[in-house]
C-alpha cells in the first residue's frame, strides 16, 4: 500500500432504495405440464400451491431479463446510473460459463466501468447479493449497488421429472442499494451444508454431455429431504436474523420467503407464529418457483398490491442447492 494513501471509509448504513421485475412472456398452466409427469393440476395445486408459472421464450435469456429488472429499479431509484459502482447477478442460468450476465448488464443499463461479478448461491443467492452489497458499500468499496436475482430455469428442465419440472419458471427481480442515514438492512444470517449437496441440483455435467456420457443437465431434487430441511432448518435461521436485526415477528410488515413451495411458505408461517398483520408473499402461485430471482420478485408485487408497507420490515430469507441459505430483516422502500 502506498504510504500516506487513506483507505475509504463508506457509509454507516445502507438501505434498499427501488425495485424492478421481468417476468417471463409466457403463462404456463398446471395442465400444459401434466402429460410427461403423468399427473394433474390438483395434484401439483395441492402439492406445491402452483396455478400458473411464467417462462421466457427461447430468444430471451437470464441476460435479458436481469438488464429489464435492473433498468427499471435503477429508474424508480433517482440514482444516475453513471453512479453506480457495483453490479452483483446472482444466478445459475447464465448461458454462458463466462463472461458474467453482471458485466454485459452493467454496460446494458449504463453503469459502465462499475464493478460487476454474477454469484452462485441458487435460491439464497439474491439474499446473499444483499449482504455482499451492503457490506462493501459500508467498507467503502462501492457506493451504490444494483443486485440482481434472475433465471431462466426453462432453460434446465427436464418435462419428464417429476421432482422439481413443474415447479420451475423464469424472470429476474432488481434492487437499488446505497447509502442510509439509518440502518435498512439488517445483519445476514447465512451459511451452507455442503454435505447435502445431492438434495437439489443438476444430474449431470456439462463435461459428462459434451462426451456423450450423459444427456443434457438438469435441474433434479429429492423433494421430501428439501421440504424438511427448509421448515425445521430454515425457521431456525428466520428466526436468528430477527434476533441479530433486534426485532419480534409482530414488528414486521411483511415476510418474503423463497418461493419455493406453498405448502413451506404456510408452515414458515405458523411456526415464526406471524401474526395476522403481517403480509405474506405467495407470489409462487403464478410465477412459480424462479430460485434467486424469487425474493425480489415477490417484494416487487408485494409493494405494487400494498403501498402502504413502504418503510415497514420486511424479513427475506432464500434457501437452495448447495444447501445453502441466507436471512436478513430490510425496511421497505
Amino acid at each position: 500500500m502506498t504510504a500516506g494513501v487513506i483507505q475509504p471509509q463508506g457509509a454507516a448504513h445502507t438501505r434498499i432504495y427501488s425495485y424492478g421485475a421481468a417476468r417471463g412472456e409466457i403463462v404456463v398452466p398446471n395442465d400444459d405440464l401434466v402429460g410427461p409427469i403423468d399427473s394433474s393440476d390438483e395434484w401439483i395445486r395441492q402439492r406445491t400451491g402452483i396455478v400458473t408459472r411464467t417462462r421466457a421464450v427461447k430468444e430471451t435469456t437470464a441476460i435479458d431479463l436481469s438488464t429489464d429488472a435492473a433498468a427499471e429499479a435503477v429508474q424508480k431509484s433517482g440514482v444516475d446510473p453513471a453512479d453506480i459502482d457495483l453490479v452483483i447477478v446472482a444466478t445459475i442460468s447464465n448461458p454462458k460459463q463466462t463472461p458474467s450476465v453482471s458485466a454485459i448488464v452493467a454496460d446494458r443499463i449504463g453503469a459502465n466501468p462499475a464493478a460487476a461479478y454474477d454469484l452462485n448461491a441458487a435460491c439464497a443467492g439474491f439474499a446473499y447479493g444483499v449482504a455482499q452489497a451492503d457490506a462493501l458499500i459500508r467498507a467503502g468499496a462501492a457506493t451504490h449497488a444494483v443486485v440482481v436475482g434472475a433465471e431462466k430455469l426453462s432453460d434446465v428442465v427436464d418435462p419428464t421429472d417429476r421432482s422439481i419440472s413443474f415447479l420451475l419458471g423464469d424472470g429476474a427481480g432488481a434492487v437499488v442499494i446505497g447509502p442510509s442515514d439509518t440502518p435498512g438492512i439488517g445483519p445476514t444470517v447465512w451459511g451452507s451444508d455442503g454435505s447435502r449437496a445431492d438434495a437439489v441440483g443438476m444430474n449431470h455435467t456439462l463435461v459428462e454431455f459434451r462426451d456423450g456420457a450423459a444427456p443434457w443437465p438438469t435441474l433434479r431434487q429429492e423433494g421430501p429431504t428439501v421440504f424438511r430441511w427448509a421448515v425445521w432448518e430454515m425457521v431456525k435461521v428466520a428466526r436468528q436474523a430477527l434476533e441479530a436485526a433486534g426485532v419480534e415477528a409482530s414488528d414486521l410488515a411483511a415476510f418474503v420467503p423463497h418461493q419455493a413451495n406453498m405448502r413451506i411458505i404456510d408452515e414458515f408461517a405458523k411456526q415464526l407464529k406471524l401474526p395476522d398483520t403481517v403480509v405474506i408473499a405467495r407470489d409462487i402461485e403464478t410465477t412459480g418457483n424462479t430460485s434467486a430471482a424469487s425474493i425480489p420478485l415477490a417484494t416487487h408485487r408485494l409493494l405494487e398490491e400494498h403501498p402502504e408497507l413502504s418503510g415497514g420490515l420486511a424479513l427475506q430469507i432464500g434457501f437452495g442447492a448447495g444447501l445453502v441459505f441466507a436471512a436478513q430483516v430490510v425496511v421497505l422502500p
